[in-house]
Order: C-alpha cells, then sequence, then structure tokens
C-alpha cells in the first residue's frame, strides 16, 4: 500500500490540509512541511514547529471501529518503534501521546478522527524535534542530534512513511 505524499514548503497546519485532502476524496496519504506555522497539540496547545524539524501527518479510511484511545496507543508504538533505530538512548511513552528521551519531551502525536462522506478518517499529527527543541518553561524538551549527530529528516520521514505503509494492509 503506497502512501502518497503531499511535501510542502509552508502549511499553517499538516492536519488541516490533510481534511483538506479527505474532502477532496483523497483516501490516504502522507503530508510533510518544511516549516509549519500552527502546529496543534492536544487540547488546542500549540505545537512549537521549529525550523528543521519534522512536522507531518499520515491519514487514511478506517475500515474497523476502533476507539481514539487504541488508535493513540498503536500510533505511540509505531513511532517510538521507528524512531528508536535513530538513537541508542530508550525512548518511553508519557501517555496519552508524548515522546520521551531522559524524561524530556522531543515527539508528540496528535491523532483526530473525523467523518467524510459517512466514512470515518484518522489523521495523524506527528512532530518531532530532530534538530532544536523549544524552551518551555517547568516541561523539559530535547532533540534527536543530541543523541545521533548522523540524524536525516527525511530518512525519519521515509522510514515512518514504509512502517505506515506496511501497518495499513494490517488494518
Amino acid at each position: 500500500m503506497n502512501l502518497k505524499v503531499f511535501h510542502l514548503k509552508n502549511v499553517n497546519s499538516t492536519n488541516n490540509f490533510a481534511i483538506r485532502k479527505i474532502k477532496q476524496g483523497k483516501i490516504m496519504g502522507i503530508v510533510i512541511s518544511d516549516s509549519q506555522k500552527k502546529g496543534r497539540g492536544r487540547y488546542g496547545n500549540k505545537w512549537i514547529s521549529l525550523s528543521g524539524n519534522l512536522f507531518m501527518s499520515i491519514f487514511y479510511r478506517l475500515n474497523k471501529n476502533i476507539s481514539i484511545n487504541q488508535l493513540t496507543k498503536k500510533n505511540c508504538l509505531l513511532i517510538k518503534k521507528t524512531l528508536s533505530s535513530f538513537t541508542k538512548e530508550k525512548i518511553l511513552i508519557k501517555p496519552p501521546n508524548d515522546l520521551l528521551i531522559k524524561k524530556k519531551k522531543f515527539c508528540g502525536i496528535l491523532q483526530e478522527i473525523i467523518t467524510h462522506n459517512e466514512q470515518n478518517y484518522v489523521i495523524i499529527g506527528v512532530g518531532i524535534n530532530i534538530y532544536k527543541n523549544p524552551n518551555i518553561k517547568n516541561y523539559p524538551t530535547t532533540s534527536l542530534l543530541k543523541y545521533n549527530n548522523k540524524i536525516n529528516k527525511m530518512i525519519i520521514f521515509k522510514n515512518i512513511k514504509k512502517c505506515y505503509e506496511k501497518e495499513l494492509l494490517c488494518i
């Protein structure tokens, strides 16, 4: 199963772009943007999208009834598994949707389920601090570069894409 790639220079939100694509009739795809102006986190929180980091959203039509909690757990495990090959450090999941290295956040995952034309779709927004991390008061953050100085954003993107293409065959 191949996910069509929508590679953008700049976008307000990769999740919002994915919603537009669904409303245009696309049933699956993956959005990546070089920059993102209004990245979103849970509960309307802002994802700080620093230049050079990875901003992406995977979307596809759901064929089974699955809860957002099940999707969150599955997506966190998929992203964690993929990113584990880029660092020797242990990656932990901070429920419900953050990935940490040494108790510092470097990845956030935001799932949304939307209905269009009586079909349910899931959108998985993924923000990864690859090269830079924001300074957030009382919330430690990090980047993958601190644990692997040969990191490459596009290789990470391609590995996540490949992982989801394989997984979609099982969904």
